[in-house]
C-alpha cells in the first residue's frame, strides 16, 4: 500500500440538507478507496458543536449557512478544539455562496479554507488533506476576496465589532439598516416579528448601540448596507 493511500482523514460533515450530505459522503468515497473517513454529521449549530466535540475530527467540512447561528458560531463555539495544541479540529467551509461576504466572515473565525459545492470528489479529497496537514485552500477567485480583505486596513476597526455578531444578526442588522420594517423581515427570513425582535434587541446590546437609528448609522459607517 502506498504512503497515498494509507493516509486517513477524519471528517464530520455540517450541513442542514441531508441529501446534500448523503451526496458529499458519495462523492468522497469510501475510507478503503480515498481515506477519508466521515465519523459524524450535523443539521444545525448545536447538533455541529455536540457532534465534533464528541468525534475531534481531523478536518470539519463546514457549511455556511445553518439553523442556531451559522458557520461562523460553530467556529466561534469550537475556538479551544483548532487552538488545542496536538491534533487541532481544523475547518473547511463547503458552501453554495461564493459571496465575499461569506467567506471573509468564516475565514476571520478560523476555517481553514473555502470551496464551492460545484467541487468534484477528488478535488474536495485532496482539499481535505491538504486542510488537515494546515494548509489553506480555496476554490478558483475566493482567495482574492480573502486576500482583499485581509490587505484592507481601513476594514479592520469593523471586524472585532462584527465578529460579535451571529450570521443571522448579521442579516438583521442590514435589513433594519436599509430600513425595512420588523413585519417585512420576520417575512423576508422566515421567522416571526417577536424573534425579529430578540434579534434587534441582541444586536444593540453586543454593539452598545440605543435604537435603529444609531444602528443604521453604525452599519452605514461601515458600508454594510
Amino acid at each position: 500500500m502506498s504512503e497515498e493511500q494509507s493516509r486517513r482523514a477524519r471528517v464530520v460533515l455540517v450541513d442542514d440538507h441531508r441529501m446534500f450530505r448523503a451526496g458529499v459522503q458519495a462523492e468522497i468515497g469510501t475510507t478503503e478507496t480515498t481515506g477519508v473517513e466521515v465519523v459524524g454529521e450535523a443539521g444545525d449549530v448545536d447538533q455541529a458543536v455536540s457532534v465534533i466535540t464528541a468525534t475531534r475530527p481531523d478536518v470539519v467540512l463546514l457549511d455556511v449557512h445553518l439553523p442556531g447561528g451559522g458557520g461562523v458560531e460553530v467556529l466561534r463555539r469550537s475556538a479551544s478544539l483548532m487552538a488545542a495544541p496536538e491534533a487541532p479540529v481544523r475547518f473547511l467551509a463547503l458552501s453554495v455562496s461564493d459571496a465575499a461576504e461569506d467567506v471573509i466572515g468564516v475565514i476571520r473565525g478560523g476555517a481553514r479554507g473555502y470551496v464551492t459545492k460545484t467541487i468534484t470528489g477528488k478535488d474536495l479529497v485532496d482539499a481535505i488533506f491538504r486542510v488537515a496537514d494546515g494548509d489553506a485552500v480555496f476554490s478558483p477567485r475566493l482567495a482574492g476576496f480573502v486576500l482583499d480583505a485581509f490587505a484592507s486596513t481601513d476594514a479592520a476597526p469593523a471586524d472585532e465589532d462584527l465578529d460579535r455578531l451571529t450570521q443571522r444578526e448579521r442579516e438583521v442588522l442590514r435589513l433594519i439598516a436599509r430600513g425595512y420594517a420588523y413585519k417585512e423581515i420576520a417575512k423576508q427570513l422566515y421567522i416571526s416579528v417577536k424573534t425579529v425582535e430578540s434579534h434587534v434587541s441582541a444586536v444593540l446590546r453586543k454593539l452598545q448601540l440605543s435604537n435603529r437609528h444609531e444602528l443604521t448609522r453604525w452599519a452605514t459607517a461601515r458600508r454594510l448596507v
